[in-house]
């Protein structure tokens, strides 16, 4: 949520930034429901205050025996006001308040321009996309064929886009978490299993509703609905507190189960465990002070940049461009593994700065210092660890002519064999 003081100080600076994001007429659309509460309010606030005085007067006009009818006709005329009025601030409000929740943050002036992933600008590449003296095939292929993979079994079970893994894959899995959780957590960042199934409040507070709703797995019963990440769940852990500022920063690195409807277009990405339903992911989080969170978001990145270093994998850092951020964030870097059976890097981690946004709707705040009126926070979230994708990619990047693969040598200490082959 955007700061409406913010907004009515500066409305053409925002506007501005927000056309980057089509979002421009939106703001016009607030400043005039703003402008409209703001004149209702007092006309309804003094139309009560004078009803108050004047019901004063009748009951004064009555004790004396004198004729109060003209008093009671303006107080019943000023009832109808009220009436109206307050029905109309409702609705001024609701309409106020469903705008100001589809309103994405403003973008840092470092997002580039575009509307899509192929208009992410490059910052880097590291290491070497392998070379294989054979024809390499994708993972599915050679995670069915070793009876790793059975995609088959999980679409009988579930549908389309469900997998089990087994054997070995288990074992690399739970070694990618391990080494995931340790690595982090060496970086100050406190282990959390959180819940995944939160109240529709929970993903209105970090951005995820109204914009992504249809990609959202919801239990109308209950009231309650599944994550697509962990960091909804982290972001909640300081919902409604004032935070010290010697506290500052929090920092949580969360496990989960992912779940998400992943509406991608059949093809590549649907083949496999590239895009699929559920998911496990180790995610960062992080509550700053304001001023701390360019360096934390850089810092993230490094993070996950060592992750993908000690992993061996091939990859490169892009800044996402304004139209693909996703409401919340400000500015978003993605670390791209490359993927051989489609030649081209793809998407295995992110890091996202989310500035004020989520913290505003969460009511996440910190006291600057002692007896200073509190202000948000800044939150920050990373992929320490995306699962799947990853193994994907080490599958990928580092198989052989018999068709088993290697894994990297970071990975054996935390129980995974050092090479997955055909028996």
């Amino acid at each position: 949520m955007l700061d409406l003081k913010l907004i009515r100080s500066d409305p053409e600076r925002v506007k501005a930034a927000l056309a980057r994001r089509g979002a421009a007429e939106q703001v016009d659309e607030l400043l005039a429901l703003d402008g409209r509460r703001r004149a209702l309010l007092p006309e309804v606030e003094d139309a009560q205050a004078e009803r108050k005085t004047l019901s004063k007067q009748i009951g004064e006009a009555k004790q004396a025996g004198e004729d109060a009818e003209e008093l009671m006709a303006r107080v019943a005329g000023l009832k109808e006001t009220i009436e109206s009025g307050k029905e109309e601030l409702e609705q001024v409000d609701a309409q106020l308040g469903a705008l100001a929740l589809a309103l994405p943050n403003i973008p840092d002036p470092d997002a580039p321009p575009g509307d899509s992933d192929e208009d992410a600008v490059e910052i880097r590449r590291v290491g070497e996309p392998p070379s294989f003296d054979f024809e390499p095939r994708d993972h599915l292929e050679i995670g069915t064929e070793l009876g790793l993979i059975d995609m088959e079994a999980g679409a009988r079970l579930s549908g389309s886009r469900f997998a089990y893994l087994k054997g070995d894959l288990v074992l690399l899995e739970l070694a990618l978490v391990r080494f995931a959780i340790e690595l982090v957590r060496a970086e100050g960042h406190e282990p959390v299993v959180p819940p995944v199934l939160v109240r529709e409040e929970a993903l209105e507070g970090t951005g995820f509703l109204p914009e992504a709703r249809d990609q959202i797995y919801e239990i109308p019963k209950d009231e309650l609905f599944l994550t697509g990440t962990s960091e909804v769940a982290l972001a909640g852990l300081h919902a409604d507190e004032i935070l010290d500022a010697g506290a500052l920063p929090l920092r949580y690195c969360g496990f989960s189960p992912c779940f998400r409807r992943e509406a991608g277009a059949a093809g590549r990405d649907t083949r496999g465990l590239f895009r699929v339903h559920q998911f496990d992911k180790v995610e960062m989080f992080s509550f700053v002070e304001p001023s701390a969170s360019k360096d934390e978001h850089e810092r993230l990145l490094a993070i996950e940049e060592r992750i993908l270093t000690e992993l061996e994998l091939p990859y490169r850092v892009v800044n996402v461009a304004v139209g693909d951020l996703g409401a919340p964030a400000a500015k978003k870097y993605d670390c791209e593994a490359w993927i051989p059976s489609q030649e081209r890097y793809r998407e295995l981690t992110s890091c996202s700065n989310t500035t004020d946004y989520q913290a505003r709707r969460l009511g996440a705040r910190y006291r600057p210092q002692e007896g200073a009126a509190p202000e948000p926070v800044h939150t920050l979230n990373g992929t320490a660890c995306a699962v799947g994708r990853t193994i994907l990619a080490l599958i990928e990047n580092r198989q052989e002519r018999d068709g088993g693969f290697t894994l990297p040598s970071i990975l054996h200490q935390y129980g995974c064999p050092d090479r997955i082959a055909p028996q």
